[in-house]
């Protein structure tokens, strides 16, 4: 019988969401949960009942004199500075003057309990001076009203490409934005502590953002100010600073009061009052071969923004970045427009703009594929990168790691593609009002921070006496099984069974500075500082085992609670106790920083990505060319996790991922009032209204396969991020349902089709290429 513990560790195993228990039960705690503390106040903000104009008097003499209120708050008694934007400070806390979408926060009111808060602010009375409203793209496009300039990005001379290309095709096309309908709500829960400074429980996915924010707001250094979250019920990106108001407001009102103050939105108003996901419109003029190969593209992506600038800045960057997607551009010429509207400020959401960006590629080369009757599949193919000099995108980053065509191949191959697009083909010339389409399309999708510094992390691993192991580190768990992925790697590294390391909430006391959890790289950021406190701490005893036995450092092994090396054997806890009795430290800081990054944001040139992560979508769709419905019939994923860390929870995203996608581009449809006495009002605001997907919407064949590939980069045990990427592997059930209108069309004719594609969306489809079922 061998003497050694086995050596399988936890890294690669499909083991269960940490918190998978308590979700299922009931018993997991988000913030409001947290048991209130003695004298808490609640808070609830008053809105503005106009999109656009001057706030000309505001009385709250009603609602000073509610039953139950204790404090109210305006912009004039922010003493400390008036706005919480993350980049450009143009996000105010409380309208500072200028109402600038319906809606915004003009007060908050801090009363006895919610049903008291919510009632004062009803009371108020408002009056304004009315300015004109600009809702939409075209409205802000007219006026050339933008929250940042303009910004250009070029590779070759796409004009000249254009005029010697043999085939030229000119389109516009447009996508909606989506709610991030988290299932938890935006709530702060700020508890003042006796020596001034203030605990601030928050739902984010930036604590450290919080804190800054809201110390600013209150006038106090940072170190007075601490951020802690166990766990946040969905975050998506709309937390990543949307957050930050009502933080800040939560914090204010429990410095007014010395009482701790909840401020948790009812679910209309926070639909109503949060940023979304950018919409685009888009311009193109594509020039191509017979094989459907561009060779030059104009294309123009005009985003609404909302009313300041928030992240626009850079999720429009990382749409230019993903303009590409899976293709390479030799002559190209992108002109992006920032612009203002008085709707909410748009902002973060899973894919950071880079599902805008592929969007407009997918939608041209499927125009193209139409235009030369030719498989869209062939199309993009025909456009893949490939050796050199196909093989660097129009910033500048080469594409060392391009699986892509291979990828590609098998999930044709195991996806049944070719035979299923003949008896498509067949069902459809015998079927007048149903029509099927199919579609493959692909996905590359850059992991990193766009803007460099953030792409940093820090841990803190404490080894207690009886060999447990707690960590902290500064990434925000909502659902996406972050801390299991990080205690599997804590695990892995001390060689224990996964139950003896525990993950602590995240809190800016224990590790400061850190970037949000957002990006898709939070495993990799964390993970790594996690796996080098940890391993500095796993060197430290590995020396000491050395010293104990007479042995090389170099070979003890630590698998299974215990340490070994050779016939040397000591149990981990015993280990332990020996370095702590000679005084040996047993916590470990670990730092990473992810390597090889750099760009210029003055040439738009460099490597802003650590690497890119691929992936692939089959979807079958059936259209009632009658009512406009559309049924997902099958689904076929094949993705790129790299070496999974833990092949459950990469399934689990990859899943939640393409349903999410399938809503934004087919069922989610954001519809602001555009005129009348209450124009500018978010009339989808509720799930009455607001429609996301639902589990009928998932067909039975839903097929997801990892693809075997381990990430050339070291990366986090050579894995690949998994958080954004599968979202754009819905792009395929957009242009199945494209596909699928195409046989309702002349050979050639392109259908004009705009996302969301909901029936209204394919009735007009049909009637622009004028088809009558059964005429």
């Amino acid at each position: 019988m061998s003497t050694s513990p086995p050596l399988h560790g936890s890294v690669g195993l499909p083991l269960a969401h940490d918190s998978a228990e308590l979700h299922v039960t009931g018993r997991a705690h988000y913030t409001d949960d947290l048991p209130e503390l003695p004298g808490t106040l609640h808070a609830a903000i008053g809105g503005a009942d106009i999109a656009h104009g001057r706030l000309t008097a505001l009385d709250l003499a009603a609602v000073k004199n509610a039953p139950g209120v204790r404090a109210v708050l305006t912009a004039g008694d922010l003493c400390h500075g008036t706005s919480c934007g993350p980049i450009v400070a143009d996000d105010p806390i409380l309208c500072t003057g200028e109402v600038m979408f319906f809606g915004q926060p003009l007060f908050a009111v801090a009363a006895d309990s919610i049903v008291a808060a919510r009632r004062a602010v009803r009371l108020a009375r408002a009056e304004y001076e009315e300015l004109p409203v600009r809702l939409d793209i075209a409205g802000a496009r007219a006026v050339g009203d933008y929250v940042l300039p303009p910004v250009t990005m070029r590779r070759g001379d796409a004009a000249a490409a254009l005029q010697q290309a043999p085939h030229r095709l000119q389109g516009q096309m447009s996508v909606g934005g989506q709610e991030h309908f988290y299932l938890e709500g935006q709530i702060s829960y700020a508890v003042p502590r006796d020596d001034g400074s203030l605990l601030l429980y928050c739902s984010t996915q930036h604590p450290s953002e919080m804190q800054q924010l809201a110390a600013q707001a209150l006038g106090l250094p940072a170190h007075a100010v601490s951020v802690e979250c166990r766990r946040i019920g969905g975050g998506f990106g709309g937390k990543e600073t949307q957050s930050a108001q009502w933080a800040c407001i939560a914090a204010l009102l429990a410095q007014r009061t010395g009482r701790p103050v909840k401020l948790r939105l009812d679910r209309d108003v926070d639909i109503a009052v949060t940023g979304k996901r950018h919409d685009f419109a888009y311009d193109y003029d594509a020039g191509f071969d017979d094989s459907g190969r561009l060779h030059g593209l104009e294309l123009t992506l005009a985003a609404r923004c909302g009313c300041s600038a928030d992240l626009s800045g850079p999720v429009n960057d990382r749409a230019l970045f993903h303009v590409d997607n899976a293709y390479y551009l030799e002559a190209v010429a992108l002109t992006n427009l920032r612009l203002r509207t008085h709707t909410v400020s748009n902002t973060a959401f899973r894919g950071f703009g880079g599902p805008q960006g592929m969007f407009a590629i997918e939608y041209v080369l499927d125009d193209v594929a139409r235009e030369l009757r030719l498989d869209p599949l062939a199309v993009r193919r025909a456009n893949f990168y490939g050796a050199a000099p196909r093989d660097t995108t129009h910033y500048g980053m080469s594409v060392e790691d391009n699986v892509l065509p291979a990828l590609i191949d098998e999930l044709e191959r195991d996806s049944r593609y070719p035979e299923r697009r003949t008896a498509i083909a067949a069902f459809n010339a015998a079927s007048p009002v149903l029509k099927r389409g199919l579609a493959l399309t692909p996905v590359k999708f850059g992991i990193a921070f766009t803007a460099t510094h953030y792409n940093q992390a820090g841990a803190l691993v404490h080894v207690y006496l009886d060999g447990s192991v707690l960590v902290s580190h500064g990434g925000v768990e909502m659902g996406q099984g972050l801390h299991i992925k990080v205690q599997q790697v804590v695990a892995e590294e001390l060689g224990l069974p996964l139950e003896r390391v525990r993950i602590a909430a995240t809190d800016t006391a224990k590790v400061p500075n850190t970037s949000a959890s957002a990006a898709s790289s939070s495993a990799d950021l964390n993970g790594q500082a996690a796996r080098h406190a940890a391993g500095a701490i796993r060197k430290r005893l590995a020396a000491l085992f050395a010293v104990l036995y007479g042995c090389h450092a170099a070979t003890v092994e630590f698998a299974a609670g215990q340490v070994f090396s050779g016939e040397h054997r000591l149990d981990f806890t015993e280990l332990v106790a020996q370095a702590y009795r000679r005084r040996l430290p047993l916590w470990e800081s670990g730092f990473y920083r992810t390597p090889k990054i750099h760009y210029d944001a003055n040439t738009r040139q460099g490597r802003p990505f650590y690497y890119f992560a691929y992936g692939a979508a089959v979807s079958e769709v059936a259209v009632d060319t009658l009512s406009g419905a559309v049924r997902l019939m099958a689904v076929d994923i094949l993705h790129d996790v790299g070496r999974s860390l833990n092949p459950a929870i990469d399934r689990g995203q990859i899943e939640g991922g393409f349903v999410q996608g399938m809503g934004w581009l087919t069922s989610e449809e954001l519809y602001w009032q555009p005129d009348g006495p209450r124009s500018g009002l978010l009339a989808t605001h509720a799930p009455s209204t607001y429609k996301i997907p639902t589990a009928y919407d998932v067909p039975e064949h839903f097929n997801v396969k990892l693809f075997d590939n381990a990430n050339h980069e070291e990366g986090l045990h050579h894995s690949k991020a998994v958080g954004e990427p599968p979202l754009m592997l819905a792009l395929s059930v957009f242009f199945a349902i494209r596909d699928a209108l195409g046989y309702c069309a002349a050979p050639g004719q392109r259908v004009p089709l705009s996302a969301p594609a909901t029936p209204q969306a394919v009735l007009d489809a049909l009637d622009a290429v004028g088809y009558r079922p059964g005429a």
